[in-house]
């Protein structure tokens, strides 16, 4: 199986920090190449003026193709099909993006007219159909309600991100540097993603402050998280390292697996380690996180490996 056909979650399953990048900016464009961002998303919306879309635009082919020889996966956040949207695919198709990212997404409906768009789109430009994977935004109350049904509206949908600021302003939330206003829309994104099996991309840390960065970084991965977006490229690093299985918890779980197979060769169900109880769900977690390890050591801790 190759990327280009194989299911559009796997090809992403392994980039674990999804970059914002000023679509106009061109300072920010190659200072994004050098980035350890595994993921570098060309954005056209909120990080563009309207003034300046068309030559983001422009600059979109020549970046994509900086990115990808910097070892990257690079993604593109269109404006909303029924304001710029259009506009920004037929320019930005040109470059091949391996994402289009779509805003303000409010149902299925708006990621199925994206997935038709951009089908169109990959026929004009000689791209293998299915090539290109989306990333709906879920933004509002109404969308976070409807994120399983939006995960699951096309075969094309890799992941959803969650914006925080979008979505903390449409619940008229207190934004604070802790995001606990946030705890529970992102503990149900992640619930809806899993059950869609699809990437729940964690909404980004907004504060300049890489202490919190990290620290929100580790409170997303206790839920679950494996990939959280950006927009300061000073969080790429320690947003890397938490999600990044440390050789201390690679050993941990290789003590986990050794142990309760043993127990189980000796007709066991469960062992006790450490004070704890490990039954077969503790186990399948130990044997997941290796594999994860073990994927991201062969990807050279990129996040872009080869798909089997």
């Amino acid at each position: 199986m190759t990327a280009a056909t194989a299911p559009a979650p796997d090809r992403f399953r392994l980039c674990r920090s999804w970059l914002f990048v000023e679509g106009a900016s061109e300072a920010a464009i190659a200072e994004a190449a050098a980035c350890p961002a595994d993921l570098l998303i060309h954005e056209l919306e909120d990080f563009t003026p309207p003034e300046r879309r068309p030559e983001a635009r422009t600059l979109a082919p020549a970046a994509y193709d900086r990115w990808r020889a910097a070892g990257k996966r690079v993604a593109v956040r269109v404006n909303p099909i029924d304001g710029d949207g259009m506009a920004d695919l037929a320019a930005v198709m040109r470059g091949r993006p391996d994402i289009v990212a779509l805003p303000k997404v409010s149902g299925p409906a708006d990621v199925i007219r994206l997935a038709e768009a951009v089908a169109a789109l990959e026929a004009a430009h000689g791209i293998a159909p299915g090539t290109t994977a989306l990333l709906p935004n879920i933004e509002s109350a109404r969308a976070l309600r409807l994120t399983f049904e939006i995960a699951t509206a096309s075969p094309r949908v890799a992941g959803c991100v969650l914006a925080s600021e979008d979505l903390a302003a449409d619940l008229g939330a207190e934004r604070g540097p802790d995001a606990t206003e946030l705890d529970h829309a992102r503990g149900r994104f992640l619930v809806d993603c899993v059950a869609a099996g699809v990437i729940a991309v964690d909404c980004p840390y907004t504060w300049h402050d890489p202490a919190g960065a990290e620290a929100d970084t580790c409170r997303a991965r206790r839920l679950g998280y494996v990939a959280k977006s950006l927009v300061d490229p000073a969080h790429a690093a320690v947003i890397n390292a938490v999600l990044t299985p440390s050789p201390h918890e690679v050993a941990r779980a290789e003590r986990v697996v050794a142990a309760f197979e043993a127990a189980r060769a000796r007709g066991e169900a469960r062992v006790m380690l450490d004070g704890i109880e490990v039954e077969l769900p503790r186990y399948g977690n130990a044997k997941r996180l290796l594999a994860r390890a073990a994927a991201l050591a062969s990807a050279g801790g990129s996040g872009h490996s080869p798909v089997p």
